[in-house]
């Protein structure tokens, strides 16, 4: 089984636990809020609310990964991924040393053409491989919004 195809499982797997969950928080919560008592009440209504909020964000999550990975896969398909060899530990994880080296080269290529998704996405992508997962998510979300605004435009 491929890594891609290991992390789709494992990201259904979780979604489908996470599914499980809201559906026994939400049968706990009616059986609360039918009771009528304040305390059992105020209980059932925060059980129904996070629920609604874990769900939000298992959704936001989940179209977050499918636009990262579309993205990345036309990358891949233009030739563009990052291609600098960087050595890795047995966990598969890469050196940092060695993906931090390649760090300036796509933080350039970012300055010189900011309104480029794929210089954002294969900066987002170069962080991702030096640890900083943070500002990887910052770089690729702002890969989608600049991909989805070239869609936009080029429709128009």
């Amino acid at each position: 089984m491929s890594a891609r195809a290991r992390a789709i499982a494992g990201v259904a797997v979780m979604s489908a636990l996470l599914v499980l969950y809201f559906v026994f928080a939400g049968i706990r919560a009616i059986a609360l809020l039918a009771s009528g008592e304040a305390v059992p009440v105020v209980m059932g209504a925060a059980m129904l609310i996070l629920p609604l909020i874990g769900a939000w964000a298992l959704g936001r999550e989940i179209l977050f990964g499918a636009q990262s990975t579309g993205l990345a896969d036309r990358l891949e398909a233009e030739g563009l991924l990052p291609e600098e060899p960087v050595a890795t530990h047995p966990s598969g994880r890469p050196v940092r040393e060695d993906a931090d080296a390649a760090f300036p080269r796509y933080r350039a290529e970012t300055e010189a053409d900011p309104d480029s998704w794929r210089a954002w996405m294969r900066l987002g992508i170069v962080y991702d491989a030096c640890g900083d997962r943070k500002r990887a998510r910052a770089a690729i979300r702002e890969a989608i919004a600049l991909a989805r605004r070239d869609r936009r435009t080029a429709t128009n």
